[in-house]
């Protein structure tokens, strides 16, 4: 069973900015408390403030595909989805 790994970034306009930012939190905890989640980071870029980088890190394909699935249905995503993402997938 591999590992999956999920880098990249997510931009957002400006005027979306504070509505990221107040999602934040809970999107991380409510991430980082899913089973299988072994890592989780999502932080807003120091010099770009319209980027956010992402790394998460999960045990299984599974406990990703539940990740996604949870998250489709999240606050997050309503205000997110349609957002410019730059990710990249891998297992290890």
């Amino acid at each position: 069973m591999s590992k999956i790994l999920l880098t990249g970034t997510m931009t957002c306009a400006p005027s979306e900015v504070d509505g990221v930012l107040s999602l934040l939190p809970t999107h991380i905890r409510l991430s980082r408390a899913e089973p299988g989640c072994l890592q989780f980071d999502l932080w807003q870029d120091e010099v770009r403030p319209t980027e956010f980088h992402v790394t998460e890190v999960f045990r299984s394909e599974a406990a990703f595909q539940a990740h996604q699935e949870r998250t489709q249905s999240s606050d997050w995503f309503r205000v997110t989805g349609h957002m410019a993402r730059d990710f990249r997938k891998s297992s290890a």
